[in-house]
């Protein structure tokens, strides 16, 4: 939360012209905090939360093991591209698959 907190901060500080560097600065601090999130942030999140899923009832336990897979996978991406300021496409737009594996989990607890 505070990762994307601080990216939404820097998002906003861009809009504004004054100081005229600023807005090249905040872009830079975008790249590096969505660098934080990948190496930091997900796997935080995900492996841990892997962990417990997988040895309780709460869901499945295959979207404990895939929780767990995805907070890897998404250390190994931030570190891969760790010395590249601007993250591929193609490895932001993996980051869609944790909406996916939310919306999955939650249909699960609704039929539960």
């Amino acid at each position: 939360m505070t990762i994307s907190l601080i990216e939404i901060t820097f998002y906003i500080a861009v809009l504004f012209k004054d100081p005229p560097m600023g807005s090249i600065i905040g872009l830079n601090i975008i790249y590096s905090v969505q660098h934080l999130y990948f190496i930091i942030g997900a796997p935080g999140l995900f492996v841990p939360l892997g962990m417990v899923l997988s040895g309780s009832n709460v869901l499945p336990k295959w979207m404990g093991w895939i929780a767990i897979f995805m907070g890897i996978l998404f250390a190994i991406l931030g570190i891969v591209y760790l010395f590249q300021l601007i993250l591929p496409f193609w490895v932001t737009a993996i980051a869609g698959i944790q909406a996916i594996w939310w919306l999955i989990a939650s249909i699960y607890s609704l039929l539960k």
